[in-house]
């Protein structure tokens, strides 16, 4: 997939194009039962196409970050900060946050870094809820490795929920990304995982609300 598709597929309307066969399934359907004069049917699904519209919205993002400053890729309640020790792609230490995006966060994902698609790496797996320390290890996951010009290595873990059955990621080996653009989405509740230099000056802290494209996760040193 060459970086004019990626762009495509991430360019910006109300509601990620992800979600839009979802919205007008849901409308659809309402209209028809309101039309069979199945009203409390017709209110029942007028809500629902409410919230899954809600799901999928797609706002736009101000970004006012540092050069140096690495934004969070997703909304979300960070729900861990602890230091590791590699990824799937490398052996080196980084600190680890996770965002947990419950079915009330916007779910499209944003780059965090500027630089080049190293890797991208999708694994099948469980479907357990994406809080649990065990749904980092067990459940479906997709890993993007992004590298900026100054060779800082980013890593990003998409990881599927309860509810999630699909992981969206447009990027491919050697696209060229620019932080805050969208890079993809998770549907129905999950988790994102960014693996960020040791050596990095953490501003979140475990508990906060994190918005994708302007909360600064850290600074690079």
């Amino acid at each position: 997939m060459n970086s004019g598709t990626f762009r495509d597929k991430s360019a910006h309307i109300p509601v990620a194009r992800e979600g839009v066969p979802y919205v007008l399934a849901f409308a659809f359907t309402t209209l028809v039962a309101a039309i069979l004069g199945y009203s409390f049917l017709g209110w029942f699904l007028l809500a629902l196409t409410l919230l899954v519209g809600h799901f999928f919205r797609d706002p736009e993002r101000i970004f006012t970050a540092d050069d140096r400053d690495v934004v969070s890729p997703a909304d979300g309640k960070v729900i861990l900060i602890e230091r590791v020790d590699g990824t799937c792609f490398t052996q080196s230490p980084f600190v680890k946050i996770s965002i947990f995006m419950s079915i009330f966060d916007v779910h499209v994902n944003r780059i965090p870094l500027s630089g080049t698609v190293h890797g991208v790496s999708y694994r099948k797996g469980c479907f357990l809820a994406a809080h649990t320390s065990k749904a980092g290890r067990e459940n479906e996951q997709n890993w993007v490795w992004i590298r900026s010009e100054a060779g800082i290595d980013v890593i990003l873990t998409q990881v599927a929920g309860l509810v999630a059955r699909r992981i969206v990621c447009w990027p491919r080996a050697g696209d060229r990304v620019f932080r805050g653009e969208r890079f993809g989405m998770i549907r129905f509740g999950s988790r994102l995982d960014v693996y960020l230099p040791e050596e990095s000056e953490i501003l979140v802290s475990q508990g906060e609300h994190v918005y994708a494209g302007e909360t600064t996760l850290c600074r690079l040193r």
